[in-house]
């Protein structure tokens, strides 16, 4: 817009930056005089170049040489401490800050590694410590402190008590500066550990009470935090009489810092204080600082709610229910802290927040003081809002603690299944960070306890957030969050049932090992992927999974797919049995020996030792000709410089794999891989139950509904042989048919006549044969027929020949047709009543089948089904038979009618009969009246 005046700005702007460019340039130079200043000769060794350096080096250098004194003293402690300590305390004699902080911290560094002998070297370096304890610098001052207190921990008693307790009495008098006090408060606290009750009591305590009793508050504080360690030193007996009245003073002084460090203590060393100094000095001193705390609205309030669990968790057994209940209420309260108030801002909001945290970080010591089975109740709402904290810090702090709250419910732990979800749908990743860290012990907590996620539907929601977070975590950058987010996620083929796993994650996570870019990432998920593998206990699953693992890793057209199928063999030999590793990924591993790129070549040589540590003999021997073919391929016929090294090194360590090996080492190994074994072999045992079972379960289903089928028909069945046997009437037409014969002839014979005492013999005879049963009954009806024939002829020679021979032979062949009906009918007769009886058993079948197929559905076993199912074959096998002696007895009524139709036409046939033929018809149909009537 303005060109000339950009022309002019341009070449100004670009020289005023080279003048700033060139003045560091300028200032960075040295002289020739400062250079032959800071040359050293390259003949010293290290003690000389440093002993050189301290005497006429420049302050840099110096600082170098003493903070490169813990690694002289490593390579020579004797010499560095003869010539080059010395030179250093002179150097530290009126030196400067960065020196002498310098001397602190590489001093320290000396004590805490160990580097030397410290009953040895200590005292020199005690002596240099004790003489710039007291340096002006408060910086300088705390940093030689700290390496004094790191050099008490090593000392021996006397020497502590000589150099160090001494100058102690000395500096803690009100006549020394703030910072001198304060130094002897530390020292004080620290030096009470080296020694024995006595001596502490002795000697140390009052010292204690001198500083406790202070004009000063930040030496109150400071001594006040330093009775811990002395009352430890002391012993619960002294507690009491020594240490606990100071403590009751501190936590009723005027500054906030020294009742902050009272209370701290207190509920430090509640542990040590008996039930009656619980119940009637801490219990009561508690209360009332909580009260206090909480209106002040200070730096006591964070520190309560820090120690919170762990005060209510000492003081469980001395509190009554009534302060049971106003320490939960208080704990709600600070749950809660700078919620209700609008526009909080700064360093107050902060300090809210810190204490939300803090009550997340107690809410597992607070789940225990009010019992798992109050948590609804008393805490499942602050438990629920700190989950859904408005800061990130907090809800942090709540999914760091879900484990352990997890574990403490129990079999209540579906009450907190609406808090899961939110943490693992959370905004921030940081939050999902922290679940991750334990969400294996949750997850198996939730699934192992919650016997109803399946019935409310909750196991869906679940596995829907897992994905959701995966897919979350994959959109971002935080590839490592990534990472141990798949690693944890294999856990869930032991948690979950196999078929879940295999339509929700198995999938997704074999999408990530193909498409994903970053290396850590895939493995994470070919790992994962094994796993599934591993514990799923379908065998069609399993085919599938491997076969596309083969189809688009081994075969896949991208050689980075290639070599993340040679990861998945590497993770696989270690998951794996060497049986089912053999059997599924060794041949496709060698295989890649003909992989056109050499990276894959170069991978596969890599593997080799790991694929030939799977193969024992004899029973691998045809995999390891297998495996000698393709070392021998690649030395041979290998191009590529880099896969030829690889593969001859790959040959020498082959060579010595089996030398180098120990033998425990191996048997180690052997003995895992039948422990790997064994366990694939149950998992396809647990398959073939559960197959079993299903297919059972089919079966029984289907026997159940034929049994109802069969049922149905057969009370059908009942049903119609009722209703025709009661609508059936040949058998009531025969039976007064004989009756009307019977009286006829009755009314014939009314003479009596010789013959009559034999008639009545065998119709006595005849009733004595109609009770017998079974066979004997059939053979004496025959030997009836045959007296009766007999009868018939010699009543025929007796009376003369006045009969015609036509009467004579339809007689006999009516009186035999007659016998043969009454034994055809007698048959029937028994037929029908055992027809009738297994009728009303079928009856009872059918309704104890009935019952038979509740109960089958009840038990629901197998065993039972199939004998039922027998039972009724053999119920339909005798309806069958019924219905066929139905058929039968039809027949036996239509024959009878017809013979009664034949009598009738032959009496109209005869004109005139004499008197003795109709004698010996009446008599002859008496006998059959006799024979048909107990039918």
């Amino acid at each position: 817009m303005f060109p000339g005046r950009m022309a002019v700005s341009g070449p100004l702007e670009e020289l005023q930056e080279l003048v700033f460019m060139e003045r560091p340039i300028r200032r960075s130079l040295k002289s020739a005089e400062e250079i032959d200043q800071l040359t050293v000769d390259e003949d010293l060794n290290d003690i000389e170049r440093a002993v050189y350096l301290l005497s006429v080096g420049q302050e840099v250098q110096r600082v170098s040489v003493i903070s490169n004194l813990p690694s002289l003293v490593r390579q020579n402690p004797a010499e560095t401490f003869r010539r080059v300590v010395p030179k250093v305390r002179e150097v530290l004699n009126g030196a400067g800050a960065e020196i002498q902080l310098a001397a602190a911290a590489s001093f320290l560094t000396i004590l805490q590694d160990d580097i030397i002998l410290i009953h040895t070297h200590t005292y020199s370096i005690l002596k240099t410590v004790l003489v710039h304890l007291n340096h002006r610098d408060s910086v300088v001052s705390n940093a030689w402190l700290e390496t004094l207190l790191s050099a008490i921990s090593a000392l021996p008693k006397e020497t502590i008590k000589q150099e160090v307790l001494k100058p102690l009495l000395y500096q803690s008098q009100l006549s020394h500066s703030l910072q001198a006090r304060l130094a002897s408060c530390r020292i004080l606290g620290r030096v009470a550990s080296k020694f024995d009750s006595h001596i502490v009591k002795k000697e140390l305590l009052p010292l204690t009470r001198s500083l406790c009793q202070d004009v000063e508050f930040e030496v109150r504080a400071c001594m006040c935090r330093q009775l811990e360690g002395i009352a430890r030193a002391t012993g619960v007996e002294d507690i009491r009489t020594e240490l606990l009245p100071e403590l009751v003073e501190l936590a009723r002084d005027e500054e906030s810092s020294v009742r902050l460090a009272a209370f701290d203590t207190i509920v430090n060393l509640m542990e040590m204080m008996d039930s009656d100094d619980q119940l009637h000095i801490v219990v009561p001193l508690v209360m009332s600082m909580c009260e206090v705390a909480l209106e002040e609205d200070d730096a006591m309030v964070t520190s309560l709610s820090f120690q919170f669990g762990k005060l209510c968790s000492g003081l469980a057994g001395s509190l009554s229910d009534e302060q049971k209940t106003h320490l939960l209420q208080r704990f709600k309260v600070l749950c809660v802290a700078g919620l209700q108030t609008e526009g909080n801002q700064g360093d107050a909001n902060n300090e809210s927040t810190l204490i939300r945290c803090n009550c997340c970080y107690n809410l597992p010591a607070m789940v225990v003081f009010a019992n798992s089975t109050r948590f609804l109740s008393e805490l499942y709402p602050s438990f629920s809002a700190l989950c859904s904290d408005p800061e990130v810090s907090v809800r942090r702090s709540a999914a760091a603690s879900f484990h352990q709250v997890v574990k403490l419910l129990g079999s209540d732990v579906q009450l907190v299944h609406k808090e899961l979800l939110s943490l693992l749908q959370d905004d921030s990743l940081e939050v999902l960070d922290a679940l991750i860290n334990h969400l294996e012990e949750s997850l198996e907590t939730i699934l192992s306890q919650g016997g109803n996620l399946m019935l409310d539907n909750k196991l869906s929601e679940l596995l829907s957030a897992l994905l959701l977070a995966e897919q979350k975590v994959g959109c971002s950058l935080r590839w490592r969050l990534h990472e141990k987010l798949l690693q944890h996620y294999s856990c869930l083929a032991r948690l979950l049932p196999g078929e879940l796993v295999h339509q929700n994650f198995s999938p997704r996570v074999f999408l990530i090992l193909t498409t994903n870019k970053v290396l850590p990432v895939q493995k994470a998920a070919a790992k994962t992927f094994c796993m599934f593998l591993r514990y799923n206990r379908k065998q069609e699953q399993r085919q599938e999974m491997m076969e596309r693992m083969i189809q688009d890793l081994a075969q896949g057209r991208s050689y980075w797919n290639r070599l993340r199928f040679l990861d998945v063999c590497e993770i696989a030999t270690e998951i794996f049995s060497r049986k089912y590793f053999n059997k599924h990924f060794l041949i496709p591993a060698l295989e890649l020996v003909h992989d056109p790129v050499a990276n894959v070549r170069y991978k596969l040589c890599q593997l080799l030792p790991q694929l030939r540590s799977s193969l024992r003999l004899p029973a691998d021997k045809q995999l390891l000709q297998k495996l000698d073919f393709c070392i021998q391929k690649l030395l041979c016929k290998e191009k590529d410089k880099d896969v030829v090294a690889m593969i001859r090194k790959t040959v020498l360590e082959l060579d010595k794999l089996d030398l180098s090996e120990p033998f425990h080492k191996r048997q180690e190994r052997d003995l895992l891989d039948q422990k790997k074994e064994k366990e694939e072999f149950l998992l396809l045992e647990m398959e073939q139950l559960e197959r079993q079972q299903s297919d059972g379960k089919l079966n029984s289903e289907k026997h159940m509904e034929r049994k109802r089928r069969d049922s149905k028909t057969s009370l059908s069945a009942t049903k119609s042989m009722s209703m025709s046997s009661s609508t059936t009437p040949p058998s009531t037409y025969g039976k007064e048919t004989r009756k009307a014969k019977l009286s006829r002839s009755r009314s014939l014979t009314s003479q009596p006549t010789t013959s009559k005492p034999q008639t009545s013999d065998r119709s006595l005879k005849v009733k004595d044969l109609s009770t017998t049963p079974g066979q004997g009954k059939s053979s004496m009806l025959s030997s009836k027929d045959d007296s009766l024939r007999t009868a018939h002829f010699t009543m025929a020679t007796q009376s003369g020949t006045s009969m015609p021979v036509l009467i004579r032979s339809n007689t006999t062949s009516l009186l035999d047709r007659a016998s043969s009906l009454d034994h055809r009918t007698s048959n029937m007769d028994l037929r029908n009543d055992v027809m009738d009886h297994r009728t009303s058993t079928l009856d009872r079948g059918d309704y104890r089948s009935g019952t038979l197929d509740q109960r089958d559905h009840r038990a629901g076993t197998l065993d039972r089904s199939n004998h039922r199912s027998s039972t009724l074959d053999q119920s339909d096998y005798r309806i069958s038979t019924l219905d066929q002696r139905d058929r039968k007895t039809s027949t036996l009524d239509h024959r009878t009618s017809t013979l009664d139709q034949r009598s009738k036409t032959m009496e109209r046939g005869c004109g005139v009969k004499d008197s003795q033929s109709r004698k010996l018809i009446s008599k002859k149909s008496n006998s059959f009246s006799v024979q048909s009537g107990p039918d």
